[in-house]
């Protein structure tokens, strides 16, 4: 079973302006100590994800795991450490033929049927949320609260990471609540580093 650092940092493309700012976004971060970092672009063409992958990878590759979010081809084509389904992405039984045993595949749930269908998978850690209400996405799942991380928590013994509208303020009860890992997007925007470190303070 893989080890999940507390802090699971997504770096969302459409947040940054260009390549150069994202890189230099995950080095701050890497540098305020996250491991663990979903590169996520959801309007890019696959030949600048996989320019801005292959970036993240030269940048912070040796310091942190890196996740692609959806496409497990630019997965394997970066040389990256894992993929991050959705639920209406490629199945797992498919991606495992693309990305092998070896590499990290995590799925988003939004509800205990689509945890209960994702843990009887080769997924290495399952995904819940949204927790609270989010910004990041257009068209949000229902929010799920500190009760349906209670509720994911009893329904697997898989690692869980709890995601949406995470913060430094809540993020101690989403763990307190059964959450391994909080996946963070829009609390470590401003001065990231500085962020993460005060995320590991009250995770720690």
């Amino acid at each position: 079973m893989i080890n999940l650092p507390p802090l699971y940092a997504i770096l969302d493309a459409g947040r940054f302006p260009d390549a150069n700012t994202l890189v230099k976004f995950a080095e701050e971060l890497a540098a305020g100590g996250v491991t663990l970092l979903q590169y996520r672009n959801k309007s890019g063409t696959a030949g600048r994800m996989l320019e801005q992958a292959k970036a993240l990878k030269r940048a912070v590759g040796s310091r942190a795991k890196l996740i692609m979010n959806d496409r497990a081809d630019l997965c394997l084509a970066a040389d990256f450490d894992g993929v991050h389904l959705g639920q209406d992405d490629l199945s797992p039984e498919g991606t495992r033929r693309v990305i092998g045993s070896e590499l990290w595949m995590g799925i988003s749930t939004h509800n205990p049927e689509q945890l209960q269908e994702a843990d009887k998978s080769t997924a290495d850690y399952l995904a819940i949320g949204p927790v609270f209400s989010t910004t990041s996405k257009e068209k949000p799942d229902p929010v799920v609260g500190l009760e349906g991380v209670r509720e994911a928590r009893r329904l697997t013994r898989k690692p869980l990471v709890a995601i949406g509208g995470i913060t430094r303020e809540n993020c101690r009860a989403v763990i307190e609540a059964g959450a391994d890992a909080v996946a963070v997007i829009s609390d470590l925007l401003r001065e990231p580093r500085k962020s993460a470190e005060e995320f590991f303070r009250v995770l720690r």
